[in-house]
């Protein structure tokens, strides 16, 4: 397809405006000047690439997506670098999870390079405002939907890809050490042969309501576990799950369809693998857990994905009872994961896997 047209932004936020929305993003809140749309038309393809000023998208009442949920999103960061240049992290793997996310829900692929090219073209077009690095980072998120106009049930003929960017500080409020997690036995998050490892809005509406119990019970996040025996960890409403065990190993529950493999996830399996720990991708149930943190077998857990990065889990609660991890506050093993991978996102640290990609 052609290069991306540019439209002029007649009323772009002044500097002063956006250092005071910087000074305390948030996470999700703040928004940046600019986004970028390609269509798609069945017979066409991708077309009409364009950088152009945020702002509302204009739906027909009867676009598939409002109906039929036909919607796929991603989520990745840029970092400011020591030298004042932007990088992201393994926006090529955002860019083939999103292709695994289309074919799933029956939507287009789109082009790997097209992809990564429109992160480039909006963080290149916002680079103001990318935080500096002891303030946060910039929050890419990529989302595809069906727009066309027709109610009968069948995949949709044409679609609207769309990246905008969010500044965000910590995920958690407060910047917790450690959270609490309400683990739900009511409700689950996907079944095998649904949709639980494409990454679609679907999957965060049905985590919403246990979401919410959680919350009214005093906890950060709620963690699910799996939908036939409703005893096996899968992961939680936005994030993956770790456990570090006293016998050198880190437990992960493996990708069984059911669970989003997450980016954060796979880099972290290769970065503890390289500082000697032992992967193992295998189920484990709740009652297990329960039992290896009173034995002392297990040391840590943690939960890990884009927006958080690592957060430690310091206490669990269920209808079923609870139990403490440790101190309560993390571990020894996920600050140092974290401050690994963080490092190389930032440029700080020797990136020998070629995961950071130079965007500005």
């Amino acid at each position: 397809m052609n290069a991306f047209s540019t439209l002029t932004h007649s009323a772009p936020t002044s500097a002063e405006d956006r250092a005071a929305l910087l000074a305390e993003p948030g996470f999700g809140k703040v928004f940046t000047d600019h986004m970028v749309t390609i269509r798609y038309t069945e017979g066409q393809g991708w077309h009409d690439a364009t950088l152009g000023p945020r702002g509302p998208i204009a739906l027909d009442p009867a676009a598939a997506v409002l109906h039929y949920a036909q919607e796929i999103f991603e989520g990745l960061k840029a970092y400011r670098l020591p030298d004042g240049g932007i990088g992201s992290f393994r926006p090529d793997a955002n860019a083939r999870r999103f292709n695994q996310s289309a074919r799933r829900l029956a939507m287009p692929e789109i082009p790997e390079e097209l992809f990564v090219e429109s992160i480039r073209q909006i963080v290149q077009a916002d680079a103001g405002w990318t935080p500096s690095a002891d303030k946060g980072s910039l929050y890419l998120r990529p989302f595809m939907f069906a727009d066309e106009a027709f109610l009968g049930v069948r995949p949709a003929k044409s679609y609207i890809f769309c990246v905008i960017a969010s500044p965000v500080g910590g995920y958690f409020k407060g910047g917790k050490e450690a959270v609490t997690l309400w683990v739900s036995h009511d409700y689950v998050r996907a079944v095998p042969g649904g949709t639980g490892s494409a990454k679609c809005g679907g999957n965060y509406a049905a985590s919403l309501l246990p979401q919410a119990h959680g919350i009214a019970e005093g906890c950060d996040q709620v963690l699910f576990l799996d939908a036939v025996e409703r005893r096996y960890i899968e992961e939680l409403g936005g994030m993956n799950i770790m456990f570090v065990m006293t016998d050198g190993s880190i437990i992960t529950p493996p990708l069984d369809g059911s669970i989003l493999p997450g980016i954060t996830r796979d880099s972290l399996i290769a970065l503890a693998g390289e500082a000697g720990y032992r992967i193992r991708e295998e189920r484990y149930s709740f009652e297990q857990w329960e039992e290896d943190t009173r034995s002392g077998a297990l040391k840590e857990a943690f939960a890990c994905g884009t927006a958080a990065v690592i957060t430690p889990i310091g206490e669990v609660r269920s209808n079923k009872g609870g139990f403490v991890i440790g101190n309560g506050a993390g571990g020894d093993v996920a600050r140092m994961l974290k401050e690994k991978l963080v490092g190389i996102q930032y440029g700080r640290v020797e990136d020998s896997h070629g995961w950071l990609e130079r965007l500005a």
